[in-house]
């Protein structure tokens, strides 16, 4: 085999948390309170590292500016990674995020967690 190690090629599925936040400007002043938005992104990368690379790459790549109906500049911004997963072995082929959480009686509170249909994005944007 020689000095150097086999290095491993082989690329894992990882999903990042990215950050975002549009900043409205108006006379010179953006506010402290942001309108944000959390995208989950699949990445595909040898490790965790070069997978954090591909993931802020996504974020920078992402960012826009625009004039709003009164005028105003608006700059969509990337803020950073809220978090990194990697799915290889732990999830299955369909499934793309994870967040492991200790809830009391989370069964006995289903109504309170759990938003009824008609408040779910993809019913109410009739999407």
């Amino acid at each position: 085999m020689g000095k150097h190690a086999l290095i491993n090629t082989s690329k894992k599925r990882f999903a990042a948390k990215l950050l975002f936040q549009f900043r409205v400007v108006i006379d010179g002043d953006s506010g402290k309170r942001r309108l944000c938005e959390e995208r989950i992104v699949l990445l595909n990368a040898t490790n965790g590292k070069a997978a954090l690379r591909e993931a802020k790459n996504k974020g920078r790549a992402a960012r826009y500016k625009y004039k709003n109906s009164d005028g105003n500049p608006v700059n969509f911004e990337f803020v950073g990674v809220l978090e990194l997963l990697c799915l290889d072995p732990a999830c299955e082929t369909d499934e793309v995020w994870y967040e492991i959480v200790e809830r009391v009686l989370p069964m006995e509170k289903k109504r309170r967690l759990i938003q009824p249909k008609k408040k779910l994005s993809a019913i109410w944007n009739k999407e």
